[in-house]
């Protein structure tokens, strides 16, 4: 392909309210346009580079023996409703009505579709194991898009499905697509960590999350420090902190009023107290159910923690009446004290029962109590009450003895065992060798196709511009004419990128009619792994440079070993890559 033949709009100027510098760097080098908040058009670079990482994600499904399909972006609402995950969605689900009235959904995934052809087609375990993917644009309406395609509103998704006959069938699809994914990652050129991950929306009874590790990235890895453990800020479990030494002669609870200040920090403030003295309390609604979580007020609720302990049903922040009914107070005031007895569940952390002492809501409004002691002032056991970790791991906690290290990085997959969540509730079921019937066993693996590109700029680029990995490079080479208007120049240039096609390389010719220092930087700014320069001087001296991107120095061939030498250095980078 020919520069001048194709659109490649790159820019100076850093784009306003990029943040992080992929989505700079997509801006900047041409790669892609926004439309709107969280939509993106693609523009012929970008899409090469999509293209292939699609190549490469279909290869390996299809070597794993995955089965390419295509469903609808529209899906009826009612297959959601019949799994509930349109109420678990909320409002990231993006619902319309259709002019005869029914209800559907722009697809933010396709379990509830996939199940449905399955029930339709499956009946028999001889049709068993199966595994059918797609590789299309999903939809969810995320409250702040943000980081360019790394938090976007629509995207493109390679989802895949396996159904099964029993469990030890589904863990081998599950490990074939676990290995699939490493070859995946691994060929598009990314360092990538693998965490145990929770299933949460998914649901399941197992997961795994391949992620990228960068600055960045919103995902938290938590890992031990010899690597024994990884998991993301979800599923991390944390051991129970060491018990305070107990403080003599605790004297009773005293009230202490603290007009309107219902946060941690303003009691703490008000107090003198820090934050790790003070006990909070927080109200769940669960259907009819009302549950109680208690941490340490420097901690954070983990919601698919508590999720997990209530049995896989998710609860909610309860409305302000419920607060009211429930603690006898004002939102901000509640304490643990007496909840046991009101509540189905009584959820205390960890951390709070090693406590020797602290202070809480008095569950009453405008005050607080302190010399609340755990276990004498409110319970630690008993019918309603668990003492568990319900918190997200911070700095100085353990796993298993071993502390933990907290990093950043981009989620670019994930897979689930998902059991029988969905083709219980959408009859996907067969007939086993007795002829019983049967539910069919689920596994789903996501990859995100834009979070793949995106997290190979974010981890490979400098000051200049993008650092493509070569086997997602828009071009494996460029072509680069200095001095395009001399005739030898340009048909040196030109010869030499006809021969490069010959031989089925991937070449991008910028033959345009620019001084050679803004084709320089248009050349850093894109990226393309190898780069040949025609200038004047050296088809004089029957010489051209030839310099890799990630490199500061080049190297010169002669015009007749060019082909052959920049050939060579394809087939390094690529061994490189696949090691």
């Amino acid at each position: 392909m020919k520069w001048s033949n194709l659109l490649i709009p790159t820019v100076k100027e850093v784009p306003a309210d990029a943040e992080v510098p992929s989505h700079q760097l997509m801006i900047r080098a041409g790669l892609m346009r926004k439309l709107s908040s969280g939509t993106y058009t693609y523009l012929p670079l970008g899409w090469r580079t999509l293209l292939k990482i699609m190549g490469i994600v279909r290869e390996e499904m299809n070597a794993a023996g995955a089965q390419e399909i295509l469903m609808p972006s529209v899906q009826p609402m009612e297959l959601w409703q019949q799994t509930g995950r349109d109420v678990a969605y909320g409002e990231t689900m993006c619902r319309f009505k259709d002019r005869h009235g029914r209800m559907n959904v722009l697809a933010p995934t396709a379990e509830e579709v996939v199940t449905y052809v399955a029930a339709g087609e499956i009946n028999s375990y001889k049709q068993l194991p199966v595994n059918l993917y797609q590789i299309s644009f999903k939809f969810r309406d995320e409250f702040r898009p943000r980081f360019g395609v790394l938090r976007s509103r629509e995207f493109i998704m390679k989802d895949a499905y396996s159904f099964n006959a029993d469990p030890a069938s589904l863990e081998v699809s599950y490990r074939q697509m676990y290995d699939a994914y490493c070859r995946i990652f691994k060929r598009c050129g990314l360092d990538y960590v693998i965490v145990e991950a929770e299933s949460g929306e998914m649901g399941g009874s197992g997961s795994h999350q391949f992620t990228v590790p960068c600055d960045s990235g919103e995902d938290i890895i938590v890992h031990t420090e010899d690597g024994t453990y990884a998991a993301n800020i979800e599923k991390a479990g944390v051991d129970p902190l060491p018990k305070q030494p107990s403080v003599a002669h605790v004297p009773p609870m005293e009230e202490i009023h603290t007009p309107h200040l219902g946060s941690i920090e303003a009691v703490c403030e008000f107090l003198q107290s820090r934050p790790e003295q003070m006990i909070k309390t927080l109200i769940f609604s669960q259907g009819e159910n009302v549950v109680v979580a208690v941490l340490r007020g420097d901690h954070e609720l983990n919601p698919e923690k508590l999720t997990q302990a209530l049995g896989g049903k998710a609860a909610e922040l309860a409305d302000e009446a419920t607060i009211r009914r429930i603690s006898g107070a004002a939102v901000g005031f509640a304490g643990p004290m007496g909840m046991a007895e009101k509540v189905s569940h009584l959820l205390i952390d960890h951390a709070v029962a090693a406590m020797a002492v602290g202070i809480a809501g008095a569950n009453k409004t405008d005050y607080h109590v302190k010399n609340v002691v755990p276990g004498r002032d409110f319970p630690l056991e008993g019918q309603k009450v668990r003492v568990l970790d319900i918190r997200n791991a911070v700095e100085g906690d353990r796993h298993q003895g071993k502390k933990l290290v907290f990093k950043h990085g981009i989620e670019v997959g994930q897979v689930f065992k998902l059991g029988t969540k969905y083709s219980s509730k959408l009859g996907a079921k067969f007939l086993d060798e007795s002829g019983a019937e049967q539910v069919c066993l689920m596994g789903c693996y996501g990859i995100g196709i834009n979070r793949i590109m995106a997290s190979a700029i974010e981890i490979r680029n400098d000051n200049d511009g993008i650092i493509w990995p070569i086997s997602i490079a828009p071009f494996e080479v460029l072509v680069t004419s200095v001095n395009q208007d001399d005739e030898e120049v340009a048909r040196t240039a030109e010869a030499i990128y006809q021969e490069l096609c010959r031989q089925n390389m991937d070449v991008l010719f910028d033959d345009r009619r620019l001084r050679g220092g803004v084709k320089f930087k248009d050349a850093d700014l894109i990226g393309i792994p190898i780069r040949i320069t025609v200038g004047k001087r050296g088809v004089t001296e029957g010489k051209v440079e030839i310099k890799l991107r990630r490199h500061e120095n080049s190297e010169t061939a002669t015009i007749d070993e060019a082909v052959a030498r920049v050939k060579e250095l394809i087939g390094q980078l690529y061994a490189e890559i696949n090691g």
